[in-house]
C-alpha cells in the first residue's frame, strides 16, 4: 500500500458529502468493534470500511464504465445502481491505492450484495454497513441486538430488511443477495 491510512481517509472524504463521510466513520468504528468481537482482523476491517463507499458518489456512467471495461460482473448493470459502487470501489481501491489483499477487496466488493460463503471479514463489513450508529430505519435496533450474539443471524435480519424494502418498491432483487441469505440460513441451521 503506497499511502498511509490518513492519506486514504482524506482521499475518501473528498469523494463524498459530509453525511456519507459520517456514515463511513460509523462503519469504520462498527467494523473494528465487530472484528474484535468475532476474531476478525481489525486492521483489515478498518481499511475495508474506510474504502467501502469510495465510488458511491461517482457519476453513475463512470461506475458503469468501470464495470463494463474491467471484466466485472456484467449482470450488475441489470440491477439497482446502488450495487455498482461496491464492485467499482474494489477495482479502484486496487488500482488507485495499490491494495492487493483479496480479503479486503472482497469485503468492499460484497458489502452491498453479500455472497455465498462470505468470509468473516465480508460479514463484519457488510453488517457494519447495515447497523453503524448513524443508521436509523425500522428494524435496525433489532439487527444491532442480534449482532451481539451472531453475525450470521444479524446479517439474515439485514438482508430480510433489504429484500422486504425492494419488494415493497417493486424493484428487482439481485440474485446473489438471495443466494447469500439462503447460504446464511444454512450456516445458522448447521449450528
Amino acid at each position: 500500500m503506497n499511502r498511509s491510512r490518513e492519506q486514504i481517509m482524506e482521499k475518501v472524504k473528498e469523494q463524498m458529502p459530509e453525511k456519507r463521510w459520517l456514515h463511513t466513520l460509523g462503519v469504520m468504528e462498527t467494523s473494528v468493534r465487530l472484528a474484535e468481537r468475532y476474531c476478525a482482523d481489525p486492521v483489515k476491517a478498518d481499511l475495508a470500511a474506510i474504502l467501502h463507499d469510495y465510488c458511491k458518489y461517482w457519476p453513475i456512467q463512470e461506475q458503469a464504465n468501470i464495470i463494463k471495461e474491467n471484466g466485472l460482473p456484467q449482470d450488475l448493470l441489470d440491477y439497482d445502481k446502488e450495487l455498482w459502487h461496491s464492485h467499482a470501489g474494489a477495482f479502484i481501491a486496487q488500482k488507485e491505492f495499490d491494495i492487493h489483499d483479496e480479503e479486503i477487496l472482497d469485503a468492499i466488493r460484497y458489502h452491498t450484495s453479500g455472497r455465498e460463503s462470505m468470509t468473516l471479514l465480508d460479514k463484519v463489513v457488510c453488517l457494519a454497513d447495515y447497523m453503524e450508529p448513524g443508521r436509523d430505519f425500522p428494524g435496525v435496533h433489532n439487527i444491532r441486538e442480534i449482532a451481539e450474539h451472531s453475525l450470521e443471524k444479524a446479517l439474515i435480519a439485514g438482508f430480510d430488511s433489504t429484500i422486504g424494502f425492494l419488494l415493497s418498491k417493486g424493484k428487482r432483487i439481485y440474485p446473489l443477495t438471495v443466494l447469500t441469505r439462503n447460504d446464511l440460513l444454512m450456516q445458522v441451521s448447521d449450528n
